[in-house]
C-alpha cells in the first residue's frame, strides 16, 4: 500500500502542470493533498471525475485559500473534520478511518513572518495531538501533510539564521518533541537518521530549489505499532509543479 502526501500550492495550478498524468502514473492507494486553494466546484472536472479513487475534500470559507483533499482506492469507513470551527473554516484537516488505521491529512497553519499566527498554529497543534492520542487507543494512526515546521537543524539548510523564523521556533519544535514523546514516529528520519539535504519545500526566491536550500516540513508520523509494517519511506524532489515536493510511505501488504 503506497500513500503519497503533497502540498500542491493550488489544485488548479498543479492541474495545468501534468498532475493527472502524474497521478495516473504513480497510482498510489491513497493520495493526500494540501493547500488546494479551491472550493469543490472549482476543482478541475478531470480530477473530480477520476474513477480510480474516491475523493474527499475539506475547503476553506475564504476563497482560494488552504484546503485539503484525500483520494483513496481503499475503503473508507468514516470521514470527519476537526469539528472545531476555527480550524474547519480554513479546511485544514481530514480524519479518515480505514480498516487497519486512522489517517489524518493535515495542513498545519503558517505562523507568519510577524509570528501573528503562531498562537493559532500552536492551538491547532495541541488539538491535533489530543485527537490522535484518543484515536491511537482504538487503531494505529498515520498523520501526514505539511506541518510547516522543521524539527531539527538537520531538517533545514540554514538553521542558525532561522532560529527566530516561524517554522523553526523553539515553541514549534518543542511541540514536535511532544508528538514524538506521545509515541508517534517521524518514520523518514528514523529510517534516514543522518541524511542531510533531504528537504520537501523550497522558497521560489533565489533559485533555492536548484541549489537545494530548503526545509523538510512535510512528514509521515506513525503510531509505534505500525513500525514493523513500513516497507519504505521517501521524498520525491524530482516531482515539480509546486514549491513543495511529494513524500511517500509504503506499507507491507500484511498490515
Amino acid at each position: 500500500m503506497r500513500l503519497i502526501s503533497w502540498n500542491v500550492n493550488g489544485i488548479r495550478s498543479i492541474h495545468n502542470k501534468g498532475f493527472v498524468e502524474w497521478f495516473a502514473k504513480e497510482s498510489p492507494n491513497i493520495l493526500c493533498l494540501q493547500e488546494c486553494k479551491a472550493d469543490l466546484e472549482q476543482f478541475p472536472s478531470e480530477i473530480t471525475s477520476l474513477k480510480s479513487h474516491i475523493m474527499h475534500v475539506s475547503t476553506a470559507d475564504k476563497k482560494g485559500y488552504s484546503g485539503v483533499a484525500t483520494f483513496s482506492q481503499e475503503k473508507i469507513l468514516d470521514t470527519k473534520k476537526m469539528e472545531k470551527n476555527i480550524f474547519d473554516q480554513e479546511g485544514r484537516t481530514l480524519i479518515q478511518e480505514f480498516e487497519k488505521f486512522f489517517l489524518l491529512n493535515c495542513y498545519f497553519p503558517n505562523g507568519q513572518r510577524d509570528h501573528g499566527r503562531v498562537p493559532y498554529k500552536m492551538e491547532y497543534c495541541e488539538t491535533i495531538l489530543k485527537k490522535i492520542k484518543k484515536l491511537d487507543k482504538i487503531k494505529p494512526v498515520i498523520i501526514t501533510g505539511d506541518f510547516n515546521t522543521a524539527h531539527h537543524p538537520i531538517d533545514l539548510a540554514n538553521p542558525k539564521s532561522n532560529v527566530n523564523t516561524t517554522g523553526f521556533l523553539p515553541l514549534e519544535r518543542e511541540w514536535m518533541d511532544k508528538l514524538e514523546a506521545a509515541g508517534f514516529i517521524d518514520i523518514y528520519r528514523e529510517k534516514n537518521p543522518e541524511q542531510t539535504g533531504a528537504y520537501t519545500w523550497w522558497t521560489y526566491r533565489g533559485d533555492c530549489r536548484e541549489r537545494n536550500i530548503g526545509w523538510r516540513i512535510d512528514y509521515f508520523y506513525i503510531s509505534e505499532r505500525l513500525r514493523p509494517f513500513v516497507k519504505s519511506v521517501g521524498i520525491m524532489p524530482e516531482v515539480m509543479g509546486s514549491d513543495h515536493c511529494p513524500i511517500f510511505l509504503d506499507l507491507k501488504a500484511s498490515l
